[in-house]
């Protein structure tokens, strides 16, 4: 089986002496697809997108033609969020706004200096001795020690020594404590033969090990020609307890490093059957191994390895796409010029996930107890008698996303901005919010609801269950307005499929304000229009994977993907 590549445009950051293979006709040079994927129109660049039809065409044009920068300075609170500011959902995005806001540094300590220099070479008893009288204040000044060359990671000859002195005080017996803490450093600095001598002092002295020692054992074992001894340790383990993940690593990495194929998909089998979701170096392991392999069996099980990705919505990191690429490779680019998946779900996903809403998140849960039945029911016979919303917004965190403005006032130019694209407006509010104060005033909120519907519930609810209630009783198309990323809401609902829907409905609905200009422009966010998850054609792949330096939440998405094509 053969693949080869898709793209137009070379990445710089990774690969960068990929020759200038043989290319097919009107192409220039081999390249990978790897592209930020922001902008709207980059989609449409890389991708042939194929967008649903939303029943109010305008509140579409909205959604897409939105996103610019605004570069004239403005004063005030014109310009308090960026317009380049990443994508609600994109990888890296909570991680920015966090430093925005910077914590505190009054409170911050001064580092503490280390005043004790560790030994650099093996000491003999005396020398030990001496030190340990220097530190005579420490409890169990041994395992102090040790711990502290952990710290340093220091080389395993001056740790051996403190096993010496110990050693010849105690008639040759080390104890356990003390020799895991070895192990460590042993396996740190992959010091096979050190590694097999202190498995062998453990095995002939304890008939069981903790997990902490099992784990370093068996990490350290699968380097060397006695591997297939951690396979019987983690069998040990399995008597009284699931392995790790990590065990699980440790052997199939060491099974695929000593080439025997079928001892690491059994054991990948193994843990999958256990429910545990498996280390993506795990998975990268079987592409560097698979890159070497010839052949449509190995490569069906690489196959399953992409599916597992997808259905579990995991993303590879940088290293690990960079792994696929090198297994896909072939040497030609022609182009795909495949449809990557909508965003949008199909009528049956959306109906499902409209009744798990209803019963998980709306009627049922302790978290909704400030929402009273009778309000509740309210609110929907409100909605029934109402035609079918564009845009729910949650009206209190809206007006409160920029601090410095009267807050009556930026929702009044967010309304605003909607209302001239002829959209049907539901506002979601408090009572309080009719009350004239400096930041609600009556003239403002007179005007909001002339141009939209509102509804004000009791000051003690949760806005939540009726923004949802709202959005999803109005229709596929209806979009909702909230700086909330509901996480909570999603980890109500009772299975990862619910879950992943829910996502995944919320990325295709959930706008964002990019920015405000007071009293004028307001610029919302693009909604992403295709799926992040790995995605195949059968003969084409398309990867989602994330920076090596990115640091991405649950709750975010990568914004780089890997794209490969099968030659025919």
């Amino acid at each position: 089986m053969t693949f080869y590549f898709t793209g137009i445009r070379s990445f710089p950051k990774l690969w960068k002496s990929n020759p200038y293979l043989g290319l097919g006709p009107g192409h220039s040079s081999l390249s990978l697809f790897l592209k930020d994927c922001y902008g709207i129109k980059n989609q449409e660049k890389w991708f042939s997108l194929k967008t649903v039809s939303p029943q109010n065409t305008k509140a579409m044009n909205l959604l897409v033609a939105k996103a610019r920068y605004v570069r004239k300075k403005d004063e005030g609170s014109s310009k308090q969020v960026s317009a380049d500011s990443p994508h609600m959902f994109a990888a890296g995005a909570a991680k920015k706004r966090s430093q925005m806001n910077p914590p505190s540094k009054e409170h911050v300590l001064p580092p503490v200096k280390n005043i004790f220099q560790l030994p650099t070479k093996p000491l003999n008893s005396e020398e030990w001795d001496k030190l340990k009288e220097d530190f005579k204040e420490k409890a169990n000044f041994e395992n102090w020690i040790i711990s502290q060359m952990i710290k340093c990671h220091s080389s395993v000859d001056v740790a051996k020594s403190v096993l010496a002195w110990v050693a010849a005080k105690n008639n040759g017996i080390v104890g356990y404590d003390l020799l895991v803490r070895y192990l460590y450093l042993c396996v740190f600095h992959k010091q096979t033969s050190e590694i097999i001598d202190v498995y062998e002092i453990m095995k002939a002295r304890y008939k069981r090990l903790e997990s902490g020692a099992y784990t370093l054992l068996i990490r350290g074992l699968i380097h060397t020609d006695r591997w297939r001894e951690a396979l019987l340790l983690l069998e040990d383990i399995k008597k009284v307890m699931i392995p790790s993940k990590k065990n699980y690593n440790d052997c199939i990495q060491g099974a695929l490093f000593h080439q025997d194929v079928n001892v690491a998909w059994n054991l990948y089998q193994e843990l999958l059957g256990h429910d545990i979701v498996p280390m993506l170096e795990t998975l990268k392991a079987f592409f560097d191994f698979g890159k070497d392999m010839k052949g449509d069996q190995y490569s069906n099980k690489l196959q399953d390895i992409l599916l597992y990705l997808r259905n579990n919505q995991l993303y590879p990191g940088e290293s690990f796409a960079h792994s696929i690429k090198t297994w896909f490779e072939s040497g030609q680019c022609l182009g795909c010029g495949k449809t990557v998946e909508s965003i949008h779900l199909s009528s049956e996903e959306y109906e499902f996930l409209k009744e798990k809403i209803m019963r998980d998140v709306i009627d049922g849960g302790d978290q909704y107890k400030k929402t009273t039945p009778q309000e509740l029911k309210r609110f929907q016979n409100f909605v029934k008698y109402h035609p079918p919303f564009d845009i729910v917004i949650d009206g209190l965190n809206v007006a409160k996303m920029f601090p410095k403005a009267r807050e009556s006032q930026v929702l009044l130019d967010v309304v605003s901005q909607l209302a001239k694209q002829n959209l049907q407006v539901l506002v979601l509010g408090r009572k309080h919010m009719l009350k004239q104060n400096s930041r609600w005033r009556k003239d403002d909120m007179e005007k909001v609801q002339k141009q939209a519907s509102f509804f004000f519930a009791d000051n003690i609810s949760e806005d939540d269950p009726f923004l949802l209630y709202a959005t999803l009783h109005s229709g596929d198309h209806c979009k909702f307005i909230t700086k909330d990323l509901m996480r909570d809401h999603k980890a109500c609902l009772p299975d990862a499929k619910t879950q992943r829907l829910f996502f995944k409905w919320q990325q295709g609905h959930q706008l964002a304000i990019v920015s405000r200009h007071p009293g004028s422009k307001v610029t919302f966010q693009h909604i992403l229009i295709y799926d992040t998850v790995v995605q195949t054609t059968g003969d084409s792949w398309h990867i989602p994977y994330d920076d090596d330096v990115v640091e991405r939440y649950s709750y975010e998405v990568p914004t780089k993907w890997l794209c490969l094509h099968r030659k025919t």
